[in-house]
């Protein structure tokens, strides 16, 4: 129970530190620096590709240096990059360089957090610890993004500054951890059976494909917003209390998912996830009033939640709870900031052939949208010929 609580406060503490960064810095970017939406995009992209680097390379790490130090490494070079940050604030070459050695250390980071959090439980633990988990992580995410406005309107470096005296505390907390989590052994009475094994696993495939849609979405939004609020006349310290709805929205997800566990091998909610997702997209993007920015907000949060919660468990089950489950569910999360971010830049450059930046921005994203669903869909579909 030590180690559980542990965990989870590290969870909400790194996750507070990341966001500072990872979403707060397009705000940033926008309002300090002068980065015009291509540029943020363009960031993100870079920043992505190295969290993908980062997320594949930490199942390696873990094997050979343990999962202790693997995190400490990860933990401690952040805490190095934010103090570079907080003192190149006004250095736009040195703010984009450091967010991509940042990629690197993210996702090295959470793929080891998460393998302690699931390693040795039954399904029935999983469940209760992939919720506690999300629960723990997802809270922090609001207020960070929420703080992030009134930390760069009152004194920029603060939004690298905060991060970094959270990574120094994390570090006291990753000492008592064991070296190595352990895990169930693969004939563990503990572990599900064969039939229900082959469910989960399509059902893993529709959530990843789910998970990429999600935060390829969230990353093109995640660059867009500040100029989207700024333009309907939000001030920075208002629009990061704007853009934490979306957040809020995932949160409430998550916790409701942890207290309902009906959804558990079915793929009902998978469905919906698809559904709502591009409703919520296009709503936001728009950017027609502040009203529908916040609608967009709450729908396109409740979808990416709904997938990010099923991709996790499920990956936890089938993978049993490895870092090399966490790397895979992280890479996701990486291919998916810089996907985003790709089409939406190559739509922009296209958009003289379909009407406009807009336009081309949109039918880019339209489309990946459109390619991931189909193979979710593909997964959700073939789910009919498995035995019940």
């Amino acid at each position: 129970m030590r180690l559980t609580r542990l965990l989870l406060t590290m969870a909400f503490v790194e996750s507070f530190a990341t966001i500072c960064v990872e979403r707060g810095i397009y705000f940033l970017t926008e309002t300090r620096l002068g980065f015009t939406p291509a540029q943020n995009l363009g960031m993100a992209l870079g920043f992505g590709l190295a969290y993908v680097g980062g997320s594949l390379s930490s199942h390696g790490l873990a094997r050979r240096l343990g999962e202790r130090r693997a995190l400490a490494l990860a933990v401690g070079g952040q805490l190095l990059v934010h103090g570079l940050l907080g003192w190149a604030t006004g250095w736009p070459a040195g703010i984009v360089a450091g967010n991509w050695v940042l990629g690197v250390l993210y996702g090295l980071k959470w793929p080891v957090i998460e393998s302690y959090i699931g390693a040795g439980q039954s399904v029935t633990n999983t469940a209760r610890a992939v919720g506690r988990f999300n629960v723990a992580w997802a809270s922090a995410v609001p207020l960070a993004v929420a703080a992030a406005g009134p930390m760069i309107a009152a004194w920029p470096p603060l939004l690298f500054w905060l991060p970094a005296g959270l990574n120094l505390a994390a570090l006291a907390l990753i000492r008592p951890l064991p070296a190595r989590p352990v895990h169930l052994a693969a004939d563990h009475p503990d572990r599900p059976p064969a039939d229900r094994l082959a469910r989960y696993r399509l059902l893993l495939r529709a959530g990843q494909w789910g998970l990429l849609a999600a935060y390829s979405l969230m990353w093109v939004l995640g660059a867009l917003l500040p100029d989207i609020l700024a333009g309907l006349g939000h001030r920075v310290e208002a629009a990061t209390a704007l853009a934490c709805l979306l957040d809020a929205m995932r949160l409430t997800a998550f916790v409701a998912l942890g207290i309902w566990v009906g959804w558990h091998g079915r793929a009902g909610m998978l469905w919906a996830a698809l559904a709502l997702m591009p409703l919520g997209y296009l709503a936001v993007q728009t950017g027609a009033s502040t009203g529908w920015v916040v609608a967009g907000e709450l729908v396109f949060g409740l979808s990416a939640g709904l997938v990010y919660y099923a991709a996790l468990y499920y990956a936890m089950i089938v993978k049993n709870a490895s870092v090399d489950a966490g790397g895979r569910h992280e890479s996701l999360i990486g291919l998916g900031f810089a996907a985003g971010p790709a089409v939406a830049l190559a739509g922009g450059l296209a958009g003289p052939l379909v009407g406009g930046r807009a336009t081309g921005m949109l039918l880019g994203v339209i489309a990946l949208f459109a390619l991931c669903a189909l193979q979710s869909l593909r997964a959700l579909l073939a789910l009919r010929k498995l035995p019940r």
